[in-house]
């Protein structure tokens, strides 16, 4: 075993990484320095985590706010790129950790750190996305992963050693749902889920209201983006976190953003998580509607496939890569003429498109209507089928009617 002097460790307070900091005292006999991120998890998550991590041996605390910088440079990115995972997964746990782990490494190469260390399991996917950035940022340090190493091997052994430890936890063996929460959602897995034949119980649910409670009225609002970045809610002018957190408060108060996935993790399981993204979900759907009615076909197509290699890059840890620089670069150039307000009926989880209107839309009444047009020679469209069908109709001739 190498000699380990100094480590920073990712810290949320959370089971894992409380128990984690007397096991390096006791493994390593190191200096730990706790380190926390503010990316929206909510104040009750945050208060009194350096007195926590102090308390438990940790030898030195750093809270960073890092709020701002998560909604302009990595979830408005994503709005942009329209970033899915497996059609239903918006990304909320998996777009965090490069950012909390860009500046762990930070933390540690300007405290003369040797070591940095996180509580992610070894059939997890966040031990990744951790890895991956810690190599672009500080290669040369040392990465102790305790789930890889010490001989627990569940949440209920963990749950033993912190009691064993005296180490404060919120987690309990009738309550046993390992949680991920930021600004951006709230995500839910173990216990029953681990049964995909279970429905989630309600009690489960933290951010959003079920269906049946919410309200019986629908909800309207209007969203306003500039360049594809959301900037106004309802003609009212917003900062990029407040902006997230009034559609999280909205949405949650109509059901909105609930999923859930088995998904493909990264390490080649499935897993099943439960995901609350309220306000995500109201964006997702507001961006998309306005570049339906602004981005031209091929564009918005070829989006579309890339979009899903976007979401995969996310979802693998693979956020400081050439490719999502590239990709970052198309996109961009995307969203050039994607200007203008959508609205929108939230009703009972659902969020119904209800009009959008742009100075850039592409679409023309007088080219659409139904009704009579002085625009559009109808008489043309013969000659145009006959030629984008002609290489069908030769195939025919040569090869035959297709079989039925």
């Amino acid at each position: 075993m190498s000699i380990v002097k100094k480590v920073v460790l990712a810290y949320s307070g959370g089971l894992d990484t409380s128990i984690i900091i007397p096991y390096l005292k006791d493994t390593y006999g190191c200096q730990v320095i706790a380190y926390a991120a503010n990316i929206g998890q909510g104040k009750e998550e945050l208060q009194g985590l350096d007195k926590k991590a102090k308390k438990t041996g940790a030898d030195k605390f750093y809270l960073l706010d890092l709020r701002k910088e998560f909604v302009e440079d990595y979830l408005f990115k994503m709005i942009k790129a329209h970033a899915i995972y497996e059609r239903k997964y918006l990304l909320g746990t998996s777009i965090a950790r490069p950012l909390i782990a860009k500046y762990q490494a930070k933390i540690a190469l300007k405290e003369g750190a040797d070591s940095l260390a996180h509580g992610c399991t070894g059939k997890g996917n966040d031990q990744v996305r951790f890895e991956l950035t810690y190599k672009v940022f500080a290669p040369q340090l040392k990465v102790i992963a305790p789930w890889r190493e010490w001989g627990i091997r569940s949440r209920e052994d963990a749950i033993r050693y912190a009691e064993e430890h005296k180490v404060p936890i919120r987690a309990t063996l009738k309550k046993i749902y390992s949680r991920d929460g930021n600004l951006w959602h709230l995500s839910h897995e173990g216990g029953e889920l681990e049964n995909p034949w279970l429905e989630p119980k309600t009690d489960m649910f933290i951010r959003t209201l079920s269906p049946e409670k919410a309200p019986n009225k629908a909800t309207y609002i209007e969203i306003e983006f500039r360049r594809g970045v959301p900037v106004s809610i309802n003609g009212s002018k917003y900062d990029p976190v407040g902006l997230v957190q009034k559609l999280n408060d909205v949405g949650a108060a109509n059901a909105i953003g609930r999923v859930d996935l088995v998904e493909n993790r990264l390490v080649g399981m499935k897993s099943r998580g439960v995901y609350e993204t309220p306000g995500g979900t109201i964006l997702y759907t507001a961006h998309s509607e306005l570049e339906h009615i602004i981005l031209d076909k091929d564009t918005l197509h070829y989006k579309d496939l890339i979009s899903q290699r976007y979401a995969e890059l996310v979802y693998n840890g693979q956020w400081y890569t050439p490719l999502r620089e590239a990709l970052d670069a198309f996109m961009e150039s995307t969203q050039r003429y994607v200007t203008g307000t959508v609205r929108l009926k939230l009703y009972k989880g659902n969020v119904i498109p209800a009009g959008a209107r742009s100075p850039y839309s592409l679409y023309r009444e007088d080219l659409a209507t139904f009704s009579q047009d002085r625009v559009y020679d109808q008489k043309k469209a013969e000659g145009f089928i006959d030629l984008f069908g002609l290489s069908m109709k030769v195939a025919s001739e040569v090869h035959g009617k297709p079989k039925e």
